[in-house]
Formats: structure tokens, C-alpha cells, sequence
């Protein structure tokens, strides 16, 4: 019987001890972003949910490409979260960036 490391180094499964991180200065910024493209996300998605209450028949519309509403709305929602993904990461890594890169304040020279 082999060994569990062999395992985990043969089949490429190498855990290493988690890397320790401190506070996370670019937290609240994260967190307010995050919600907002939320929420925005939401209303659309909204619009969605609305369109199938209020008028169902609206979905059956064939839009592009021999495609109904239904099915571009919902493809067009997964693509959109993508893209609010995409974007999130990049503001993120911008912010982060900065503030690693901000000269720090209060100390001596």
C-alpha cells in the first residue's frame, strides 16, 4: 500500500499549510462594491421576475437568432454576472493596489 504523501504529491493533491494574511485595509471598499453590484444585479434580475408575472406571453418573443425572450434574458443574466464578476475583481485589485502602494502616514521619515 503506498503512502498518503505519495498520493498527495503523485496525483498533484500537494496541501500546504494555509499562508497567514493580515487585516485586509481594502475590506470596506470590497464589501460596499460588492453590495452595490449586487443590488444592481438584483434589479435586473427583477425585471426578469417581472416580465414572467405581469406578462408571460411577453417571454415567448422570439428576439435573436430564433430565440425567445426567456432564453436570451437568462443567458443575457448569466453573461452579466460574469461580467459584474470580472469587474469586481478588477476594481478590487485596482483598490488593493493603491493602498499598497499609498505612502504610509504618521511615523517619522
Amino acid at each position: 500500500m503506498r503512502s498518503h504523501s505519495y498520493y498527495s504529491v503523485r496525483c498533484g493533491v500537494l496541501h500546504e499549510p494555509a499562508s497567514q494574511s493580515g487585516p485586509d485595509p481594502a475590506s470596506g471598499y470590497k464589501t460596499r462594491l460588492g453590495v452595490r453590484l449586487f443590488l444592481f444585479y438584483c434589479l435586473v434580475y427583477a425585471g426578469f421576475v417581472v416580465i414572467n408575472l405581469v406578462e408571460p406571453r411577453v417571454m415567448e418573443k422570439t428576439i435573436l437568432w430564433g430565440l425567445n425572450l426567456a432564453v436570451v434574458y437568462g443567458m443575457g443574466l448569466i453573461i452579466f454576472a460574469i461580467v459584474l464578476a470580472i469587474l469586481y475583481d478588477m476594481a478590487c485589485r485596482r483598490q488593493e493596489h493603491a493602498l499598497a502602494h499609498k505612502p504610509k502616514s504618521g511615523g517619522r521619515p
